[in-house]
């Protein structure tokens, strides 16, 4: 886990069209004043919409120094192929940028993977092991799992008290699947075994389509290792 990163942060729902406003602004294709119209629209009270904003300019408008060319990457799929599906976008930003959403996803891909669901109870519980059982961590819990709801990964139900997978986003756009893979491992922050890709429970919105053997060792982000008796692990390329 990157030092530098906030230690939970994610503390505001954030709209799936808020996301992608402040996505088209870092892709360079609307200007800042839709954002802050939609914002507007919203009737944010001045405390939350600060909080709000603070978010999004984490995610898309103003990443982390080690995170800006992730994201300008992450913009540059989009801009050139606007139908890629943008939940993935902001979800592949969410994960590498906070390990707070990271956990929350890992945790209901791993409870939700037999049956296809899980209760919220489980899920407050392992956060509480991991930041601690305080007030904070359970609203910022909800915030997260109401985001990942409104972004089309989930469904809560039972006044929240269920937490539903909804059926997988296939990816077929290979730049996109690697820059997926590419968010895991940084929220992993340790190289992953290729032949557990498919199943990385923080992923579990998405399907990938593609051979991830060939694409992860084509590409230029992402190294290729062979560890053991021969198994074969994907890290972050070093930047020389």
């Amino acid at each position: 886990m990157n030092v530098s990163a906030p230690r939970i942060g994610f503390d505001r729902f954030i709209h799936l069209d808020w996301a992608t406003a402040a996505l088209k602004v870092r892709a360079g294709v609307a200007p800042r004043e839709d954002l802050e119209a939609l914002l507007d629209a919203a009737g944010l009270g001045a405390a939350a919409r600060t909080k709000t904003r603070t978010v999004l300019n984490r995610l898309w408008l103003e990443p982390r120094a080690e995170l800006v060319d992730f994201a300008d990457r992450g913009a540059a799929i989009f801009k050139v192929q606007a139908d890629v599906p943008v939940a993935a976008l902001h979800w592949g930003v969410a994960v590498a940028t906070y390990p707070f959403f990271g956990k929350v996803a890992e945790l209901i891909g791993r409870f939700s993977a037999l049956q296809g669901d899980c209760t919220s109870a489980e899920i407050h519980r392992r956060m509480s092991e991991t930041y601690g059982e305080r007030e904070g961590t359970y609203r910022m819990t909800n915030m997260v799992i109401q985001s990942q709801a409104g972004w089309g990964a989930v469904e809560r139900v039972e006044k929240g008290k269920r937490v539903i997978r909804l059926a997988s986003t296939i990816v077929e756009n290979d730049e996109l699947t690697t820059w997926l893979i590419e968010a895991a491992l940084r929220y992993a922050g340790k190289s992953l075994a290729i032949s557990n890709l498919p199943s990385q429970p923080v992923l579990f919105p998405f399907t990938v389509a593609q051979s991830l053997a060939y694409l992860v060792s084509n590409s230029d982000h992402l190294a290729v290792r062979v560890e053991g008796a021969g198994v074969r692990y994907v890290a972050l390329r070093e930047v020389k």
